[in-house]
């Protein structure tokens, strides 16, 4: 896929359908130490930039005022300045001022970075979020619905006895005899990806290894890596390479509501996640999920040790080590809940006794809200997401919701 190909598809109408996305919510949020202004700079990202302004990133399009006097009033260019106002009671930002180069007409300035000869053209409209992220998430199939990936064609050797293959080595590849394709991925079969609540089988994770263009047709049939991620190894599977897909204009708007969701699992071998990585969701089309769909991460959940009342911690020595109290006889964890007749007459007023109950040691931690990510691929069972921000490391079987509407 090439980015600049992707990028011009991604920006033709990029901002001009977020604005098409309006929440009939309350007022809307400014984010702490909101600026008044603001001059968008190359590298900059809308969602970077209304995170800036508003608590709520995804409220952009209620706050977005468009200069009509400008060419595509919609879309904002690194130069623009953007400015904070309040009408009736109401936040609005707008374009107030551009930068162009003198005497260049409507061109946008062109900036040289030194030392390195390079020259970064600024006429581009700033993206939603960060392309080079989720490029190579778009067209490449890392989810396979069953474990046919496993039952495909597979690496089994290497012309010049290499222990691995990388960038225009060439392969053995078992059973291909026919040349109607041409292009291959080569895969890693990877872990099965189950729901966490239910146990149900979602899909089986498939690691992008390389892309491959067939030279000999045969058992085995040799190819060559035309593009490597990893080092190919033997065992690695071999299947027809999808075409490529246009890089599609996403509207960031909050996922339907009471949707729950867990992090199954986190791509490129990280073990915390953080932001820009990409994580797969056990949410995918048959609830309803879409490009575009935000959640709201929650860390919490989680059973905790209550160390004061079991006796592992600080103040655990205020127990009265008395033969007359109960945690003498009973131990710490025990309390008395009242009183209680002797079974089995309960119609008898005695004898009764005390009723001695065991309290938890244990106690659930709080969620609380720790990122916000939002769905970029969507598969049958599961889906792919780009964590937009974390305010603490994440982990595999989070949860997550969609923000308040």
């Amino acid at each position: 896929m090439h980015t600049s190909r992707c990028r011009s598809a991604l920006n033709a109408l990029l901002v001009g359908l977020w604005m098409l996305v309006a929440s009939s919510a309350g007022a809307v949020a400014l984010a702490p130490g909101a600026p008044e202004t603001y001059v968008v700079r190359s590298g900059d990202t809308l969602w970077d930039i209304a995170g800036r302004f508003l608590r709520d990133p995804w409220r952009w399009p209620e706050v977005w005022q468009a200069n009509r006097q400008l060419d595509n009033p919609d879309l904002i260019y690194p130069g623009d300045v953007l400015s904070l106002t309040m009408v009736g009671g109401q936040p609005r930002i707008g374009v107030t001022r551009r930068e162009p180069i003198a005497g260049s007409g409507d061109r946008m300035r062109v900036v040289r970075l030194s030392p390195q000869v390079r020259v970064s053209s600024l006429t581009d409209a700033v993206p939603t979020i960060p392309v080079a992220a989720i490029a190579p998430f778009l067209s490449q199939p890392y989810v396979a619905d069953s474990d046919q990936i496993k039952r495909a064609s597979y690496v089994v050797g290497f012309p010049d006895e290499h222990i691995v293959a990388g960038l225009y080595d060439s392969i053995y590849v078992r059973r291909i005899v026919s040349d109607a394709n041409t292009n291959f991925q080569v895969l890693r079969p990877g872990d099965e990806l189950r729901d966490p609540d239910t146990n149900e089988l979602l899909g089986y994770e498939a690691v992008f290894v390389a892309s491959a263009a067939l030279e000999r047709v045969g058992d085995p049939a040799k190819l060559q890596v035309v593009r490597s991620e990893r080092e190919v190894s033997i065992g690695d599977r071999v299947i027809p390479a999808s075409l490529d897909q246009p890089l599609e204009n996403f509207l960031p708007h909050p996922a339907p509501r009471g949707t729950r969701g867990r992090i199954l699992s986190v791509l490129n071998g990280v073990s915390q996640i953080g932001q820009y990585d990409v994580v797969i969701l056990n949410r995918g089309t048959r609830d309803r999920i879409e490009p575009g769909h935000v959640f709201e991460i929650f860390v919490g959940g989680t059973k905790e040790r209550d160390r004061v009342r079991t006796g592992g911690g600080f103040g655990a020595d205020w127990r009265s080590e008395s033969p007359l109290s109960t945690e003498f006889w009973l131990g710490q964890d025990y309390v008395r809940k009242g009183w209680r007749r002797e079974e089995p007459n309960p119609n008898e007023p005695f004898p009764i006794h005390a009723d001695f109950r065991k309290e938890s040691g244990h106690y659930f931690k709080p969620f609380e809200r720790s990122g916000v990510m939002m769905v970029f691929r969507t598969f049958e069972r599961v889906s792919f997401a780009l964590v937009l921000s974390a305010s603490r490391a994440l982990n595999v079987g989070d949860r997550v919701a969609p923000p308040p509407s």
